[in-house]
């Protein structure tokens, strides 16, 4: 599993980093870091994009999901073929956050070993973001920054309620929209710059998606 681990996740990162900051970033860790970003962003669009429009959709359909368990509370079997159904209609995946989850964890995880591990080794002989942050070293702005911009994304990605409405997901999310970057600010806080600024740079990108996806839902009536 490391072996593979290594093979092909970690060293090909490296790889690419090393090769935009040596020939594209002008020897630059931020330039060459908003580089990466754009260009795994840039893959893993359609996995990404499927998920946070699953995500939103599963926000929608919470009425209906309700009524489903309300009027099968009794018979657990028939509740999930409805369920299941109804998934089928909406052509939902609701399992699709969590399969995006475990596909970013190890390209997560690749990175912080890339810059726990290569940023002191001489490979990058300026870790100073545009004359102003060392990447190499932990930065209270960073993780500030990364925290707000997770809160944005949270905020986009919470489900509109009518009046009176009770939606189980819309209040997790009220709990995850201060939980969630609360979580990410302490973490970021003790680890390199770098990771943190790569943090802020993917969550920019998510929160352009998510405004594009709520723009969709807001125009398109079969959406709601």
């Amino acid at each position: 599993m490391v072996y593979l681990f290594q093979t092909y996740i970690y060293t090909p990162i490296l790889s690419v980093l090393v090769f935009i900051y040596q020939n594209t970033s002008f020897h630059d860790l931020g330039v060459a870091i908003i580089e990466l970003t754009i260009l795994v962003r840039i893959v893993l669009f359609p996995i990404f994009f499927k998920s946070a429009k699953d995500q939103a959709l599963m926000q929608r359909i919470q009425p209906h999901i309700k009524e489903i368990q309300e009027k099968h509370k009794d018979n657990k079997e028939a509740q999930a073929k409805a369920l299941l159904s109804l998934y089928k209609e909406h052509k939902l995946n609701p399992f699709s956050g969590f399969f995006l989850l475990l596909l970013q964890l190890p390209v997560f995880f690749a990175l912080y070993q890339v810059f726990q591990n290569e940023l002191s080794n001489g490979l990058f002989d300026n870790l100073v973001f545009l004359g102003l942050i060392n990447l190499g070293e932990t930065s209270v702005v960073i993780a500030i920054v990364a925290a707000l911009f997770q809160f944005v994304q949270t905020k986009l990605m919470m489900a509109k309620t009518k009046k009176g409405e009770v939606n189980t997901m819309a209040s997790m999310n009220k709990i995850m929209v201060v939980v969630g970057p609360a979580i990410s600010f302490f973490i970021l806080l003790n680890l390199p710059a770098a990771l943190g600024f790569f943090w802020i740079i993917s969550t920019i990108f998510s929160i352009g998606q998510q405004l594009y996806i709520n723009k969709q839902f807001n125009t398109d009536p079969r959406l709601i």
